[in-house]
């Protein structure tokens, strides 16, 4: 098969590489349909994540077919049509048990693309398939259903959720990116006073307006105002950048929350000197997935209006040219790409 290999920081190529077997007896071989580029695979490109290995695939989302089953795999079967989620999961430890699936303890949690062989590729090897995919119904596209792999649970879980997003709260999202996007998108579900997006990048702040963003702007005198006056009930960084955590820790008023999703490949200052009289509660977090299918719910009965954040779709065979799209993404408008089957 064909595949989008590691070999270092700043090189991969789209290598022939040998097809996944079952391996195990809870093992199961997807047809991939669709996979995404992640921020985090440019983490990985930058060299911040040393436990990815050269020689490793790389890719965590993915929705595509079943081709084969292991022995004690139950609840799929070959022709199977599934959501492969980010995070795999054993199902038996106590992670597993409190639906903690991030954390998993039995040789789960995210190892896709990351500690074995990724979604970036025509085939995947999925352990633990019964608890690490989802059915996708007929009537979800793909490009809608690959969202759900990682994308949309971890603006839920580790940003709304995390943060305790409720009714009449101001919201701030520090970071107009994809997951910064989708946060917005999610977090109007909880009917907030108002939400407030910053980004430096014009157009990806003409988006977030589009997708409900009350008032949209580079950070400047918006942080500035919050502040100086009561700030923020809720702040999401979804950046990843240590500027982007300072400005969360400026807006929040006192007692509020900081929810960070975005991945940090360089330390961060956290700046007690002005926080400590705050209490403000700080939340990071491994996306689980376990809300993967009240999202899907959601999305089908229109609830979750994000198809507009996949803006590239490019056949798998155009691997380097969707990493390169996506990595400029200010300059090339790109938020969500997708790469198809053709």
């Amino acid at each position: 098969m064909r595949a989008l290999v590691y070999h270092g920081p700043a090189h991969t190529s789209w290598d022939t590489v040998p097809d996944p077997a079952i391996e195990e007896a809870t093992d199961a071989i997807v047809r991939v349909d669709a996979t995404t580029v992640c921020g985090t695979d440019l983490h990985i490109l930058r060299g911040d994540l040393p436990e990815v290995k050269p020689g490793t695939v790389l890719g965590h989302e993915a929705v595509g077919e079943v081709l084969e089953v292991g022995d004690e795999v139950h609840l799929l079967r070959p022709g199977d049509q599934v959501i492969v989620s980010s995070v795999s999961a054993c199902g038996q430890c106590r992670a597993c048990r409190d639906a903690m699936y991030g954390q998993c303890g039995g040789g789960g949690g995210w190892i896709l693309g990351s500690l074995i062989n990724g979604t970036q590729a025509e085939l995947v090897r999925v352990p633990f398939a019964d608890h690490s995919t989802i059915r996708r119904p007929s009537d979800l596209p793909l490009n809608d259903a690959v969202l759900l792999a990682e994308f949309l649970p971890t603006a839920y879980e580790v940003g709304v959720r995390n943060g305790h997003v409720g009714p009449g709260d101001t919201v701030v999202v520090v970071g107009a990116g994809p997951v910064g996007l989708a946060t917005v998108v999610v977090a109007r579900l909880y009917s907030p006073r108002r939400i407030i997006v910053a980004d430096l990048a014009g157009a990806r702040l003409e988006t977030a307006a589009r997708v409900g963003a009350d008032l949209a702007e580079s950070p400047g005198k918006m942080i500035a105002d919050l502040s100086e006056g009561p700030g923020a009930d809720v702040v999401v960084e979804a950046s990843g950048d240590p500027d982007g955590f300072v400005l969360c820790t400026r807006a929040v008023r006192a007692g509020g929350h900081i929810a960070n999703i975005g991945a940090h490949g360089q330390p961060v200052t956290l700046h007690l000197e002005s926080l400590w009289r705050k209490n403000v509660t700080i939340s990071t977090g491994q996306v689980d997935t376990s809300s993967t299918p009240w999202l899907l719910d959601l999305m089908r009965f229109g609830r979750l209006p994000v198809s507009p954040l996949v803006t590239h779709t490019f056949g798998l065979d155009r691997m380097e040219e969707a990493y390169e799209v996506f990595a400029r993404g200010p300059a090339t408008g790109a938020l969500k790409v997708v790469l198809r089957r053709e």
